[in-house]
């Protein structure tokens, strides 16, 4: 199969299931019956799934060793965190998730294709380098689905005061069941955020076979860690939620995007070279 067959598959059934839920949830009037997910569309989902760990597996892994770049970095967080939500969604009911979601997993899984070439990974032969990886990717992923989150509690929470209701915001869990899920996502992921840059700043020659250094991916990482431990810290002190809970976890994504896609984004594109 063409290696754009392999990113088009999965980015073309996240699009069709994406344009699917917005016609069916997110613009259907609210008298329209509530449900979860069909088991056509549970199917579908897996599917896409499927297809687009597949086609992240043919570029990831090669024969001269374990590629990576900016563009394999966003499909496969997205990816991780569409498998959070598919399987999250087997024990809470998030109608309004999986239209802002899909869209963003079609244009990820493409990514790929069209920016094709990743460095090797150094050091992918050492298992703790292996391990801080996974953590990294997991957490990276985690806070993904958390920031997605956010932004329907925004528009959820808009809606309301507004009474402008769709049956995908109706549907939706009361706004404090929401901020408990959206808190209960951040906790995990600080802690693997904090594996992470732990790891990588004691281990860093174990890791990455040089001194460690405070370069701009640290720095942003470490106000990510800052900004996320501080939202915990106000939710566990002060009672932080609403707005202020929204507004601190897309600051937090955002300079934790910077940390490494960012770079990468800007080394790979637009400067042409390895990161």
């Amino acid at each position: 199969m063409p290696a754009i067959l392999l990113h088009l598959l999965p980015a073309t059934l996240y699009a069709l299931l994406g344009m699917h839920f917005w016609h069916s949830r997110w613009r259907a009037p609210t008298r329209a019956p509530r449900q979860g997910l069909l088991p056509w569309e549970r199917a579908l989902m897996l599917a896409a799934l499927v297809a687009h760990g597949v086609s992240l597996h043919g570029v990831f892994f090669s024969p001269e060793g374990i590629r990576f770049g900016f563009s394999l970095a966003l499909s496969l967080m997205l990816w991780l965190a569409m498998l959070f939500y598919w399987i999250e969604s087997l024990y809470a009911r998030l109608e309004g998730l999986q239209t802002l979601a899909m869209p963003a997993a079609a244009v990820c899984a493409l990514l790929p294709a069209f920016f094709p070439d990743p460095h090797l990974l150094e050091n992918a032969g050492s298992a703790l380098f292996r391990a801080h990886f996974v953590v990294a990717m997991l957490a990276y992923s985690l806070f993904t689905l958390a920031a997605l989150h956010a932004v329907l509690m925004a528009v959820a929470e808009r809606s309301l005061h507004g009474a402008r209701l769709t049956r995908a915001i109706s549907a939706l869990p009361p706004l404090l069941t929401m901020e408990t899920l959206l808190f209960r996502l951040i906790g995990i992921a600080f802690v693997l955020l904090t594996l992470t840059v732990g790891s990588g700043i004691l281990f860093s020659e174990a890791l990455f076979g040089k001194a460690f250094r405070l370069d701009h991916k640290t720095v942003f990482a470490i106000i990510s860690w800052l900004l996320f431990g501080s939202l915990l810290i106000g939710r566990h002190a002060w009672g932080w939620r609403g707005k202020k809970a929204q507004y601190w976890t897309l600051a937090g994504f955002i300079a934790l995007m910077l940390a490494y896609v960012g770079s990468r984004f800007v080394a790979e594109v637009l400067l042409g070279r390895a990161a």
